[in-house]
């Protein structure tokens, strides 16, 4: 599973928004089902309230549905197409290096 990336997880980066999509009910007091795209039909359609977003209209912060192909296993994989910065961070007695990396699916406004 190296390499492969959950859809709708980026390991321990930051999480990124695939939609937005329509409400079209509300199942329970916390789940609600949403009105999804016929190539996310793989994708079950009803959502805790916890993984939702209220739409705020950044561009920054969706990624546009056309970059992302959601295969049968429900996974996604997210390509590095430049390295953009390096850091070097000291902590106490050890170094820890850390990349910002433009992915193929994110603009690079989006570069995490």
């Amino acid at each position: 599973m190296k390499g492969v990336i959950r859809f709708g997880k980026k390991g321990k980066l930051s999480l990124r928004y695939v939609g937005p999509y329509r409400i079209s009910k509300r199942i329970d007091k916390v789940s609600y089902e949403l009105e999804l795209p016929a190539n996310l039909a793989a994708v079950h359609p009803v959502f805790h309230v916890s993984l939702l977003k209220k739409c705020v209209g950044d561009p920054t912060s969706l990624v546009p549905l056309e970059s992302v192909t959601v295969k049968d296993s429900l996974s996604f994989e997210d390509v590095p197409v430049e390295i953009l910065d390096r850091q070097v961070r000291r902590l106490r007695n050890n170094e820890v290096a850390s990349v910002k990396v433009w992915w193929k699916s994110q603009s690079v406004e989006g570069a995490t």
